[in-house]
């Protein structure tokens, strides 16, 4: 049986910023607890999360003013998320890869699935030059990045070039992301879709590999 497992990279692969606000904090030489936006973590106090999760904004509009900010925080003018994330994950891109995103991916391919990454902004938010840093991308038969393509997610057509790549029916993709919007968008391309939970990395990917007949 053909089965492709397909990730998003922010938040699903990686851990998200909103997790690492301690390592941020130490490579961009900010007192601890001067990052306070928490996202999903604590969305009662994060108001331009809660915009973003209603749709009045987008989510490259929240990270915008994100990086605006945390630029201002050092006496600096950003304006490309990709400067926020490199100065704030340091030299090491492989300490923010989540451990149980490395063991799903090997387990899918030890399995013979293919595998995708569909992004919105790869290369926009981590720099044209990250995918060589990072030897864990070489696992991935197929990377769709917004950032070249132009169509994001949840349009259709992201999901249909996804599969079409990858030579699968979109039936046999499982896609895994954590924005409901994008999970809804692959549902109706017609991919079996995973919300995937920041809070309970595990239990989300052994949701993605019982789809695809994988234990983990």
């Amino acid at each position: 049986m053909k089965r492709a497992l397909v990730l998003d990279f922010g938040g699903v692969i990686s851990r998200t910023l909103f997790e690492t606000h301690a390592l941020s904090e130490a490579a961009l030489g900010l007192p601890s607890g001067s990052l306070q936006w928490r996202g999903p973590f604590a969305p009662e106090q994060d108001s331009l999360w809660r915009d973003m999760q209603a749709d009045k904004i987008s989510e490259r509009d929240y990270w915008a003013a994100r990086t605006r900010e945390v630029g201002a925080l050092l006496g600096e003018t950003w304006t490309r998320m990709e400067t926020f994330v490199q100065r704030a994950r340091g030299d090491d891109v492989d300490a923010v890869i989540r451990p149980e995103a490395k063991a799903a991916i090997a387990l899918a391919k030890a399995s013979g699935c293919k595998l995708a990454i569909l992004s919105n902004e790869l290369d926009l938010f981590y720099g044209q030059g990250f995918r060589a840093r990072l030897p864990l991308l070489q696992a991935f038969d197929v990377i769709v990045d917004a950032s070249h393509t132009h169509i994001l997610k949840p349009d259709p057509c992201a999901y249909q070039m996804c599969a079409h790549q990858l030579g699968m029916a979109l039936q046999e993709c499982v896609f895994v992301d954590d924005q409901l919007r994008n999970v809804r968008g692959g549902q109706l391309a017609g991919m079996q879709c995973v919300h995937f939970d920041v809070m309970a990395p595990q239990q989300s990917y052994q949701q993605a590999l019982h789809l695809l007949g994988i234990a983990f």
